[in-house]
């Protein structure tokens, strides 16, 4: 062996614990898996029935939920949906906020129509636009709208709710076309009726109109969709674009 070589040898031979070190550390990564991620979830409109049920849903697998109220979260200013969404770290956004003000378009005051628009359809799209760049940034992220059957089959008397309910659509379109390059996913869904505070102003004849529409003859409720969202998010990572209807009525 000549010098040389002994030296690089020698050399060789003084660092190879270190690099048996190194290589068993390596092998032990690989074999460990790394702690998981807390997941984070904002819903808006949190203090209704559907956005309680999501929030107890996701929390009891772990999620950090944010559940804003109107003191923290007026989905009608801007300035405000910037302040709360700015650096916060998000997974999955369902858009819940929703207002009706039912009347004939001809009785209808305008603001009564801007303000259905201002909640249902502009908050939703402002919340979207806040979280967007921060989900682009980390490569994914989801959107739910919750928009519903009106959107389809306005009753009579229910045209703002069910023209704004009906913009979220089309807005959930776009923003998957556009962001699904960048690993964004966007999709709708249409609860159904349910029994809760939003519906409690709604006739007992009236329910029962309803209900006959459905072809279990039985409403949905907020447990099953905060469930189906779940699956949605979690089971169904390939899905974007989509529009799901989750009652039994025919549309």
């Amino acid at each position: 062996m000549s010098a040389g070589s002994a030296q690089s040898f020698r050399c060789y031979s003084q660092s190879f614990p270190e690099l048996l070190k190194i290589a068993a550390l390596a092998r032990f990564e690989r074999t460990v898996a790394p702690s998981p991620r807390v997941k984070h979830l904002v819903i808006t409109g949190a203090g209704g029935g559907l956005g309680k049920a999501l929030a107890l849903v996701f929390a009891n697998v772990g999620w950090d939920v944010g559940e804003p109220d109107r003191s923290e979260l007026d989905v009608t200013d801007p300035d405000a949906i910037r302040s709360y969404f700015k650096s916060r770290p998000i997974d999955l956004l369902v858009c819940a906020a929703g207002i009706v003000r039912d009347a004939p378009l001809a009785l209808m005051r305008e603001n009564q129509w801007d303000e259905v628009f201002a909640v249902n359809y502009q908050g939703a799209a402002n919340c979207a636009a806040a979280v967007l760049p921060e989900m682009i940034r980390w490569g994914h992220g989801h959107i739910v709208f919750i928009s519903s059957y009106s959107a389809f089959h306005p009753p009579a008397g229910q045209a703002a709710y069910a023209a704004s309910k009906a913009a979220l659509l089309g807005l959930a379109v776009d923003l998957a076309a556009r962001h699904g390059p960048s690993n964004i996913r966007i999709n709708s869904v249409l609860p159904g009726f349910m029994e809760t505070r939003m519906s409690q102003a709604v006739s007992e004849p009236r329910k029962s109109q309803i209900l006959a529409d459905h072809n279990l003859g039985r409403f949905n409720t907020p447990d099953a969709v905060a469930k189906f969202i779940r699956h949605l998010h979690e089971d169904l990572p390939h899905t974007s674009g989509q529009v799901f209807h989750l009652d039994s009525r025919i549309s």
